[in-house]
């Protein structure tokens, strides 16, 4: 914080000395606090694992799926709009970003010109994108299921990574930490720096370098060990074997809450003061329906959605017996 100030200060000083309402910077030469490393998590490919597996089960895959695999800031991702995805060339358009100001969403352009960029898709998330349009009715890729036609508020989207971390057993990290993840993964898969640095929006490599000066050290060690096999005739050491003991991914359970009759839909904890119930019955389409009601306590979180279900019910009668009358 005192660098970023002095920083402004000394930019604001110097346009005085430019305009000469002063003869010097008085902000030149000042003693400043040493530049800190910036402090990031990452999570490991097991916690990856058991992460999109959880995420899977409380609704939210999508959404962490598409982070990881792009390395998009929460603003930007969640101002996705399906019209910002070619499903045909994979192309994803970032050129807007939303944020919290006062309690409400707002819509803004990012800051700088390398934040407005384009992203190529793995064909696999294209897929998986592909299916969950089906399901969503909003012109927003991850919409608010309280409030209409707005994109999911930044703070409820945080609290939901917390407790999906916590459900499955992985450290608690940032939103923003998930971004090094994809940054550090990119980098030790042999991805180039300068498209790192393109992908994530930074203005210049030198910023990802600066950022991720760890996973490029380690990727210097990997090609002068290379180097000295090539030239010196070294043998490489062999990769280190698994270990025995170490739990299967496949053997992981995603935590389901407390164990529901069917037909009886499902009740989530958002956060602190919010529940949600949900009920997705199969409609006249074939295709699974979802409803949600919303409350601040699970009792009246259930009691509402025994409203929806029945409801529901009376709504998808009413069509059988249409379509029947019909033929």
């Amino acid at each position: 914080m005192v660098r970023m100030c002095h920083a402004t200060c000394r930019s604001a000083l110097q346009r005085a000395v430019q305009d000469g309402l002063i003869r010097t910077n008085p902000a030149e030469g000042c003693k400043l606090p040493p530049k800190k490393a910036r402090e990031m998590q990452v999570l490991a490919r097991d916690e990856l694992q058991r992460f999109l597996i959880q995420a899977k089960a409380e609704g939210y895959y999508e959404l962490f799926l598409l982070d990881l695999a792009t390395g998009l800031r929460r603003g930007e991702l969640l101002a996705l709009q399906w019209n910002d995805l070619d499903f045909e060339t994979g192309v994803l358009t970032i050129s807007k970003q939303v944020s919290l100001v006062r309690s409400k969403i707002v819509m803004s352009v990012p800051k700088t010109k390398s934040s407005i960029r384009k992203l190529v898709l793995p064909p696999a998330v294209v897929q998986v994108l592909r299916e969950y349009r089906e399901s969503v009715h909003s012109r927003w890729m991850f919409p608010s299921p309280v409030l209409e036609d707005l994109p999911l508020n930044p703070g409820s989207v945080y609290d939901r990574l917390q407790l999906i971390l916590e459900h499955a057993n992985c450290k608690q990290v940032r939103f923003h930490d998930l971004r090094h993840t994809f940054a550090t993964l990119a980098l030790q898969n042999g991805m180039e720096v300068k498209t790192l640095s393109a992908m994530l929006g930074h203005v210049s490599a030198a910023t990802t370098l600066d950022i991720y000066t760890h996973s490029t050290s380690e990727m210097q060690h990997a090609a002068a060990r290379k180097i000295d096999c090539g030239i010196g005739k070294a043998e490489l050491p062999d990769e280190p074997a698994p270990q025995a003991n170490a739990p299967a991914i496949v053997d992981f359970q995603p935590y389901m809450g407390k164990v529901r009759k069917p037909g009886t839909g499902c009740i989530s904890q958002i956060n602190d003061h919010l529940f949600e119930g949900r009920y997705s019955p199969t409609w006249i389409d074939g295709k699974k329906h979802a409803r949600n009601v919303y409350a601040h306590t699970r009792e009246e979180c259930e009691e509402k959605l025994k409203v929806l279900i029945a409801e529901m019910k009376a709504e998808l009668a009413e069509l059988k017996r249409q379509k029947a009358d019909s033929h």
